[in-house]
């Protein structure tokens, strides 16, 4: 996801202690967007007793911004990224109890979340941080830089 986004105008002063980060992703733009929205059908009775959506009959595509190749629309990145969070918090999967009963809380770890998975975990296909593929980091940040950032 990082990297499709492109780096815009930066504010000098911002508040957290990491000034390189912080002049980098003070404001982020979308070049090019589309949503596409996929249509279901009616459920049959089986379908209605368990989890999983009805029959998808078709979908819908919505441009944003920008001018995005209708070939590349896709729900597959977007339901991957879904998978990933759900995996790597376990508040986000359905009858569990690791919910967040504050949502200051559950800000928090989708925050330390996304930095982490941006800037502390090598991708396999990438073999590097998406944040080093984007050139906003030069190394795999440590966990201690991450607690940093926050102090």
């Amino acid at each position: 996801m990082l990297l499709r986004f492109q780096k815009a105008a930066v504010r000098e002063n911002y508040e957290t202690g990491n000034q390189a980060f912080s002049k980098r992703l003070r404001f982020l733009t979308i070049r090019d967007y589309a949503q596409l929205q996929k249509i279901y059908g009616a459920p049959t009775d089986a379908e209605q007793r368990r989890y999983s959506p009805a029959k998808c009959i078709g979908a819908d595509m919505k441009v944003v911004s920008g001018n995005p190749d209708p070939k590349h629309v896709s729900t597959s990145y977007v339901e991957r990224h879904n998978l990933t969070m759900r995996m790597s918090m376990r508040r986000f999967t359905r009858l569990t109890n690791g919910f967040s009963k504050k949502i200051e809380n559950h800000i928090h770890m989708v925050a330390i979340h996304a930095v982490h998975y941006n800037f502390a975990r090598i991708h396999k296909t990438l073999r590097i941080t998406p944040a080093m593929a984007a050139g906003l980091s030069d190394h795999v940040w440590t966990l201690e830089e991450i607690v940093l950032l926050a102090a």
